[in-house]
């Protein structure tokens, strides 16, 4: 599965591909026709120079073809790796494009379950060795590979009984490849799993930095990391002692057991003291067995790169293998905003339900409200409306149509939402508000912060850091609720919006509210139960169930759990 993923991304640019192992074949020949070049030279001009004297014009000759040869050498291998190098370039942005895109398509319910910093550690670490399997393994197995070959057929052509000695080499090679396999494989996936631990940790470190420092956390997080990073260490170390222990030391055992063999058959060629082997079979034989093991060599030593990198796309494709929505381009006119919910019933996880038969219906311009103690599914019902997660019984309308037969973001389209924590991206004011929409034009964002009352002192063009840091909760919130303003939602989505600001933003709020939301359904989820006494309905909800239904002077009339809740709100005792 994965060598096929692999191949279609390197299939997307073959052409360049070919013609960069095209070079890297030119290369490997000229640069493998010089010993054998040099031992014509030698055997034929400068050994015979005794008896015949040197013949300088085709020695001359013979020169300028061999110094040609290393020429050509070095162009093509230039040649080859700017190719190869570019072509994997351009295969690394192409996957790192489809994994960011791919991620945008992901359910809610993925990132529920990998925490943020180990889907950037994919996107970043994984693919960047992935980078290095194109980049550099390939390229230098490849080099090796096409290398001994001709080195072995050159070997051949001088002589095949020392090259069958050669072939000895063979066995043992693949016997190593195939047990340092065996255990780097292991090892590598624990190094890539650790490091994408840290990166988690990391994140969640910083976002929580506030958090960590307030409550004197700061040794017992660095104490974690410490021991993330001390296991990260010791894997390495493993690998390296494996590496250590094998690569130099297995080309070296082989290198003076072949050099033993050719002595030993160097030896035997010779008849009563006189060999029968030229000077320049002997140069030649020499050259190329050391030419042999250099690439040997090359391709042990990226073993460790190819394993690492090997785990790190298995994590890659994971990814890109794990079910998303495909993004879709399908529009469709601005829905009057009937919402209905017809027996849902809801579980994040197995048969653990979290919302209950849930009916209800929400015409269009009616504000509905939700209520009730935390954990009791007022969330659950907004994300399941906004179709972060599906229903698991039942069904929800829209207009009398099932979203679920609509695309996520065509159904997203006329919905705005402001969450009770809004998350503002780096950049401007506007930006924040507008997205970089270009449907949204500066005259609307304009008009959106006048509908919220202003955004307390802040210009539009002022520079907004990441989550809005320096920002106050209440002007974080009135760019949120400018945000979901700006895109005109027939449903308006308050998730606590008001639980973080201040009384007097929150009165601007309200009053913007109050001009608003006509010709648009509102649902607003709130522990301030005065902020919700105009709603047309108010649902209260208690352990996934609705409790109770109702406005807000029959709720307390009915003497029920809305009315204790806003007696305790109201600083009241129950009776």
């Amino acid at each position: 599965m994965m060598r096929n993923r692999l191949w279609q991304y390197a299939s997307l640019y073959k052409k360049q591909l070919i013609v960069g192992v095209l070079f890297l074949l030119i290369a490997v020949v000229a640069d493998l026709a010089g010993p054998y070049m040099a031992k014509i030279m030698i055997d034929e001009h400068i050994t015979n120079a005794n008896t015949e004297g040197v013949r300088w014009k085709p020695f001359a000759i013979m020169l300028g073809i061999f110094f040609g040869l290393a020429v050509i050498s070095a162009i093509f291998r230039y040649l080859q790796y700017i190719i190869l190098q570019s072509g994997a370039n351009h295969i690394i942005k192409k996957m790192r494009n489809d994994v960011y895109e791919h991620i945008n398509r992901l359910t809610i319910r993925y990132f529920d379950s990998l925490p943020a910093g180990k889907v950037v550690s994919r996107i970043t670490n994984d693919t960047e060795a992935v980078r290095d399997l194109f980049v550099t393994v390939l390229s230098q197995i490849a080099s090796g590979l096409l290398t001994i070959v001709g080195v072995y057929i050159m070997l051949f052509v001088l002589d095949w009984k020392m090259a069958l000695l050669a072939l000895c080499l063979i066995p043992p090679l693949l016997l190593f490849i195939w047990g340092y396999h065996k255990f780097a494989t292991k090892y590598n996936h624990l190094i890539r799993t650790r490091l994408s631990d840290m990166n988690g940790m990391l994140n969640e470190s910083i976002n929580g930095m506030t958090v960590i420092q307030a409550f004197n956390q700061e040794k017992k997080m660095g104490d974690e990391f410490e021991k993330l990073n001390e296991e990260h260490l010791s894997y390495q170390n493993k690998m390296l002692a494996m590496d250590s222990a094998t690569m130099h030391n297995l080309i070296g055992l082989l290198r003076s057991m072949i050099f033993l063999a050719f002595i030993w058959y160097f030896g035997s060629q010779s008849l009563d003291g006189v060999t029968m082997m030229s000077i320049g079979m002997l140069y030649a034989f020499v050259d190329y067995i050391t030419r042999l093991f250099n690439p040997f060599m090359q391709i042990v030593n990226q073993l460790s790169r190819l394993e690492r990198a090997r785990v790190s796309a298995e994590r890659v494709f994971e990814l890109l293998s794990y079910e998303g929505v495909e993004v879709s381009n399908q529009q469709m006119p601005r829905y009057k905003g009937d919402v209905a919910f017809e027996h849902v019933s809801f579980a994040y996880k197995d048969d653990r339900y979290v919302l209950k038969d849930i009916n209800f219906k929400a015409l269009s311009g009616e504000t509905v409200a939700l209520v009730g103690h935390t954990g009791s599914g007022k969330s659950s019902i907004m994300n399941l409306l906004f179709r972060f997660y599906d229903v698991s019984k039942g069904a929800i309308t829209i207009d009398g149509r099932n979203i679920n037969e609509v695309p996520v973001q065509t159904i997203r389209e006329h919905m705005g939402i402001v969450l009770q924590d809004p998350y503002l991206f780096t950049g401007t004011v506007e930006s924040n508000i507008s997205l970089n929409d270009p449907r949204i034009s500066h005259e609307q964002v304009v008009k959106a912060v006048e509908a919220v009352g202003g955004l307390k002192g802040l210009a539009l063009d002022d520079e907004v850091v990441e989550r809005g840091a320096t920002l106050s909760s209440g002007q974080r919130q009135l760019i949120s609720f400018a945000r979901a303003l700006a895109f005109d939602p027939a449903i308006l989505i308050l998730d606590e919006a008001t639980s973080n600001i201040d009384s007097e933003t929150e009165e601007i709020i309200q009053n913007a509210m109050n001009v608003l939301k006509q010709g648009r359904t509102t649902f607003i989820i709130a522990h301030r139960l005065s902020t919700i006494k105009n709603a047309n309905q108010i649902l209260v909800l208690d352990a996934g169930e609705i409790v109770e239904r109702g406005m807000h002077d029959d709720l307390l009339a009915l003497q029920g759990k809305y009315h204790q809740m806003y007696r305790l709100q109201s600083g009241l005792q129950t009776n």
